[in-house]
């Protein structure tokens, strides 16, 4: 069975690796990208079933008039991947309004008002799939990271409440999640001025390793785009999908120490309640 998918940020990273895999599997590809002409070879093979559209994340007209022309154009689409987005790194005080203003505006403003375009189409043809390209940094923290990781969280909270909410319509949700994956995701990464004040601290740690190739990155980006597939074909697919040993550790300690967290507190959350007299 082959499928018609609607991709943000096709152009590269994880977004261009699974237009390649989807294509060469004979499905058709609405590949979306800010600057027209980078898929010119792809175009060129795959004349009938691929369709890049120009579409910039932070303007939601953009948005909305790229989902509308796909649905016009290729009348159902069977899943919708919001994958575009970028990595912002400084401790917070390093950050300018502008660069928090606009890391919010793609990785967590861009993707909602692109699930809300794409929501009434997916109801009134019965049903479809959402995936969401987050990270496992949407369950952990890393310093240095602070807005990369408020958008991440963000979403990962916004989706969980619409996955509820669409349900009843056919619709699913996945949140992948992959670990560090060998994509072009550091070349694109937005550093802010450094503070002196941080250079030796974990913030500053963690500038270090990605300066000097010492962060470690242990996911495939092939391996890791075939498992976002697979889940998306798959008729019962999961609400997270967590990618590659490094998210799959990290999360899980990160989830058992909140659980630990947690039942410490369980006196005072029960004493929390009202008390009927």
């Amino acid at each position: 069975m082959t499928r018609t998918w609607f991709i943000t940020g096709a152009s590269s990273g994880l977004g261009l690796e699974m237009t390649q895999q989807l294509l060469a599997q004979g499905d058709t590809v609405i590949a979306t990208l800010r600057r027209p002409g980078t898929l010119t070879q792809l175009e060129q093979k795959y004349r009938e079933r691929l369709d890049a559209v120009q579409l910039e994340l932070v303007e939601p007209e953009s948005i909305v008039s790229a989902v509308e022309r796909a649905f016009e154009r290729h009348g159902r689409i069977d899943v919708i991947v919001s994958n575009a987005g970028y990595g912002l790194f400084g401790a917070a005080e390093e950050l300018t309004n502008e660069e928090i203003d606009r890391q919010i505006a793609t990785n967590l403003t861009g993707s909602i008002h692109l699930i809300r375009a794409a929501m009434s189409h997916l109801r009134r043809q019965g049903g479809g799939r959402i995936v969401q390209v987050s990270s496992e940094g949407g369950q952990i923290a890393y310093p240095g990271f602070s807005l990369y990781h408020a958008t991440k969280w963000g979403i990962e909270g916004f989706l969980e409440s619409v996955a509820q909410e669409v349900a009843p319509f056919g619709i699913d949700v996945i949140i992948a999640e992959p670990g560090p994956t060998g994509t072009n995701f550091g070349a694109n990464l937005v550093q802010a001025i450094p503070l002196d004040a941080y250079a030796e601290t974990p913030a500053g740690a963690v500038r270090r390793a990605i300066s000097d190739g010492s962060f470690e990155i242990k996911g495939d980006a092939v391996r890791a785009v075939s498992a976002m597939i697979s889940a998306a074909e798959s008729e019962e697919p999961p609400l997270r999908l967590t990618l590659g040993s490094t998210a799959y550790s990290s999360i899980s300690k990160a989830l058992s120490a909140r659980l630990s967290a947690l039942e410490a507190q369980r006196d005072v959350a029960d004493s929390a309640d009202r008390q009927d007299l």
